[in-house]
């Protein structure tokens, strides 16, 4: 029953009682239900810039952030406060702890919305510790991991699983980006997909090309612990071997996953 603290997550607050609508109209996501969202900030062309937790905590939101993006985060959120009613401060005594695997949650933490197996989050006080290793968890469910999967103004939502993994809501009304988010959607422009591989051979750095038989098919991601995540044109996917650097490949496209039969075949 493993948990983790996050050292690599931190968390802002959204106050003033303008909050909720303020990032309804911003974020992928529907924000204004009692429990968390998983939600992603996307540039007017619909590329990603970040995503991040939604969690609703008394007169505040908190958002659980990828700590390397805060600064940016809340400068780029800022700009659109104009008359709105809001405030945003980190807090930098508040850690992210996260257990999976039937760990008993605490009566404080909230699931994970992208998926039942992903487990639980909460804030604390301070680093609780914790032996599991989140990152292989991460990358056996297949989960994107924020910059270490995804590129700032180029990659899309859907070929991350963003739809798939409860990160969009098509119902909402307008938000950035959604125009092209809906439109790749509705027009099956989607030609590759983020999908977790085993990796055999030293894990190739980000961005090594991936083969098959000798045609570039896609690019690595993150890796860590013999998994990885490659970015790989649907055709590529259901491939039973793919050359990285001196590596082999192999995916595994997880059962969550929407992929037609056709897109599977290399």
């Amino acid at each position: 029953m493993p948990t983790a603290t996050l050292d690599d997550r931190a968390v802002l607050e959204l106050s003033g009682e303008d909050r909720v609508g303020f990032l309804q109209g911003l974020v992928s996501n529907d924000v204004t239900g009692p429990g968390a969202a998983w939600a992603a900030l996307l540039t007017p062309q619909g590329k990603w810039l970040a995503d991040f937790f939604v969690v609703p905590q008394g007169e505040a939101l908190r958002l659980d952030v990828e700590a390397a993006q805060a600064e940016m985060l809340q400068a780029r959120l800022l700009r659109f406060r104009l008359r709105a009613r809001v405030a945003m401060r980190p807090l930098p005594g508040v850690a992210v702890e996260a257990g999976w695997g039937g760990a008993p949650a605490p009566a404080d933490a909230w699931a994970d919305p992208r998926l039942p197996a992903a487990g639980w989050r909460r804030f604390t006080a301070a680093p609780a510790g914790g032996e599991g290793d989140y990152e292989a968890h991460r990358l056996a469910l297949g989960l994107p991991g924020g910059s270490r999967d995804m590129a700032a103004e180029q990659s899309v939502l859907l070929e991350a699983g963003f739809d798939e993994l409860n990160g969009v809501s098509w119902t909402k009304g307008c938000w950035m980006g959604q125009e092209l988010t809906a439109r790749t959607r509705y027009r099956g422009l989607v030609k590759r997909r983020l999908v977790p591989v085993r990796i055999e051979g030293a894990p190739p750095p980000r961005g090594t090309p991936v083969l098959l038989d000798g045609a570039e098919v896609g690019e690595m991601r993150s890796s860590h612990a013999g998994r990885g995540m490659a970015l790989l044109r649907l055709g590529a996917i259901g491939a039973a071997a793919l050359a990285c650097g001196g590596a082999v490949l192999r995916p595994e496209a997880p059962g969550w996953m929407r992929l037609a039969e056709a897109a599977l075949q290399p």
